[in-house]
């Protein structure tokens, strides 16, 4: 049989997709309130960009949960290809809630109360994709809340997904791969012996020397988690990945660093987008219902402004940035190491 083509509304399923906004305002009893059809079609729309980023992170998670990673190799470029494009959704996001604030508070009047118990704290998507990050359990703001408003079978799926490795603990795993401080061959002049690596405490040196007064303080956090051998419980990055992640950080020029460098820097984008898509909805919500309750029975704004200051996600690599010093100031590189990140011969 020939073959008659793809039509563009079955496609796309339009007949589904346009026919998905059922008003409850439209309902027996209840008064057509206009601007419902603009909060559903606006809640629609932020469920499909999380579908599309749950299916990008998910990737990722793939391709980081390989036993090996070349750096230099294309899975490391598509990493960082499909984390910006969810950097750029993520942009979308926030702009989006320009659209929402078309909507008055008295505009929201005319159908707010017909929704409860549903909100927005009931979206599945943006929990998995918290989960999928690395946002763990005991670290949400209100965790006694956080599932006591889903349905059975939703709350099983988020704490199942909790269960899985996220993209925090498989890129600590791959930065815990770092094979240049394993070598002597890259140190000639320095004697390891096992432990943290010397180049540390010369760094650790150097670093004291930068710091003005009023910064001494930083010193002891820099020996607390960069120099210490074992990792707490309640980081998400190991010593020995954080060390990584500074060299990294220091010596990204060199070719060979330039793409982990992305990696690190892309994590930290996505964190600070989903901040401020919170601060944005934060406001928003405040300047839709005041100091009320929310429609799930939250406490409004006050939930909302909690969980902006507690759900940083990838806060200790920004952390590192603490702990940097002058280009001038860094320990040279032996010829070998510099012609290795040089992908020379």
């Amino acid at each position: 049989m020939a073959n008659e083509g793809v039509y563009y509304s079955d496609y796309l399923q339009l007949d589904k997709v346009l026919g998905a906004q059922q008003l409850e305002s439209d309902k027996a009893g209840n008064k057509h309130a206009h601007d419902e059809m603009l909060f559903i079609i606006i809640h629609q729309t932020y469920e499909l960009w999380f579908k599309q980023i749950l299916f990008e992170v998910g990737s990722v998670i793939d391709i980081m949960s390989q036993p090996n990673i070349q750096d230099n190799s294309p899975d490391l470029f598509i990493v960082n290809h499909r984390l910006k494009r969810v950097t750029t959704i993520t942009h979308v996001l926030i702009d989006q809630i320009n659209i929402l604030e078309t909507m008055t508070a008295l505009d929201f009047l005319d159908f707010r109360n017909m929704l409860r118990p549903a909100s927005g704290f009931q979206s599945i998507q943006f929990k998995l994709l918290e989960a999928y990050l690395g946002l763990k359990m005991e670290n949400r703001f209100g965790k006694e809340y956080y599932i006591s408003q889903l349905r059975p079978e939703d709350a099983e799926t988020i704490k199942n997904a909790e269960l899985k490795k996220p993209l925090i603990a498989l890129v600590n795993d791959w930065l815990e791969r770092m094979p240049f401080f394993d070598k002597q061959e890259y140190w000639p002049d320095w004697k390891v012996d096992g432990g943290v690596h010397p180049f540390w405490k010369t760094y650790d040196s150097i670093y004291s020397e930068s710091l003005v007064q009023g910064e001494k303080f930083n010193l002891s956090r820099f020996e607390e988690i960069m120099l210490a051998n074992e990792k707490k419980p309640e980081w998400s990055l190991s010593p020995k990945a954080r060390r990584a992640a500074l060299f990294i950080m220091m010596y990204r020029d060199y070719p060979l660093l330039q793409l982990p460098f992305q990696l690190l820097n892309v994590l930290l984008e996505i964190d600070e987008h989903l901040a401020t898509w919170r601060y944005r909805h934060m406001n928003m919500v405040h300047r839709m219902i005041g100091t009320r309750t929310g429609t799930g029975g939250s406490t409004g704004k006050q939930y909302l402004k909690g969980a902006l200051d507690s759900h940083y996600i990838f806060a200790e690599f920004a952390e590192l940035t603490s702990f940097m010093i002058e280009r001038n100031r860094l320990p040279e590189l032996s010829s070998t190491l510099r012609k290795r990140l040089g992908f020379e011969n």
